[in-house]
């Protein structure tokens, strides 16, 4: 992990908890110094919350802290960079660690929204590098990003697929680079409209936040938006599609968005849906999203969490 900071050292628990050795690398010696009881904290907390099954000592264990580079890159397979959102402090690091390890190394960024073409696609094993981009905190959200540049290897992304799951998260590889990716896209579509809201006088910022945590954040942790509307309308995806799609395009056009959702787009959405169910009944899968939901539910208090008001 090339950076120390929050992103850095969640990944080191991360690949520590999936039994990994894990080498841990910050220019700044305070930060690495720090991250050392930043890593015992997040343990400590996983184990109050019944979320380790080893002993954090041991987990901790294999994280080192290394000050120099050249020991933190020593027998690396997998080089995770961790640095702010910066174009130009990226093409750094990414040019230094091109030039310090072999070629079998998968260089990955963290990157948010700045793409692997953006910041690697001078270097000589531009081949080998890539997007790996969390949620945060990544050893609470599996999903991994992965976005290789059009000069990625398939080979070299199929490898960190494989690392990551390994490691229990869950990688989805997004086929096409775009800013934001998909994490952030649609992170971004919830806060503009959000954002209006507030604006508009439609609602505070508190009952903003409150439809999504306790409306669609709550189902959305189960099931995402497409199987929602899919098992929100008998029929699925093509009855919502003629029952909501018209208010949905009158929605977008107050924002000045015009992207209809096509006879062709909501065919491959359907098809897609439909072989995603595998056999399960329309039926089925709405009982299961209720049986989910309910025991989510009755975590919330064994979490220590409130019940919604």
């Amino acid at each position: 992990m090339v950076g120390a900071g929050s992103i850095g050292v969640a990944w080191a628990l991360v690949f520590a908890r999936a039994g990994r050795s894990v080498a841990l690398h910050d220019p700044d010696p305070a930060r690495l110094a720090a991250s050392a009881g930043e890593l015992d904290e997040r343990l400590a907390e996983l184990v109050a919350h019944g979320l380790l099954d080893e002993d954090p000592a041991a987990v901790a264990g294999r994280v080192r802290r290394e000050a120099d580079l050249d020991d933190a890159l020593r027998g690396a397979v997998h080089v995770q960079e961790c640095a702010p959102e910066d174009r130009d402090l990226k093409r750094r690091i990414f040019g230094d660690l091109d030039a310090r390890t072999g070629p079998d190394v998968v260089l990955a960024s963290s990157s948010s929204f700045l793409p692997a073409s953006a910041f690697a696609d001078d270097l000589p094993g531009r081949a080998r590098c890539l997007v790996a981009h969390p949620g945060n905190p990544p050893y609470l959200l599996p999903v991994v990003e992965l976005v290789p540049a059009p000069f990625t290897d398939d080979a070299v992304v199929d490898r960190a697929h494989a690392l990551m799951a390994s490691a229990g998260m869950s990688p989805v590889v997004v086929r096409r680079e775009v800013e934001g990716f998909v994490f952030n896209r649609l992170q971004g579509a919830l806060l503009r409209e959000a954002y209006c809201l507030v604006r508009d006088g439609v609602a505070s910022v508190e009952d903003v936040d409150r439809v999504v945590r306790d409306g669609l954040g709550r189902r959305w942790s189960v099931i995402g938006p497409f199987e929602t509307v899919d098992l929100n309308t008998r029929g699925g995806i093509a009855a919502h599609a003629e029952r909501m799609g018209p208010s949905y395009a009158r929605q977008g056009a107050e924002r000045g968005q015009d992207d209809p959702w096509t006879p062709e787009l909501v065919a491959d959405v359907a098809a897609q849906r439909a072989a995603a169910m595998d056999g399960t009944t329309w039926d089925e899968r709405v009982a299961w999203r209720d049986r989910a939901l309910m025991a989510l539910q009755a975590a919330r208090p064994e979490r220590g969490l409130r019940r919604a008001q």
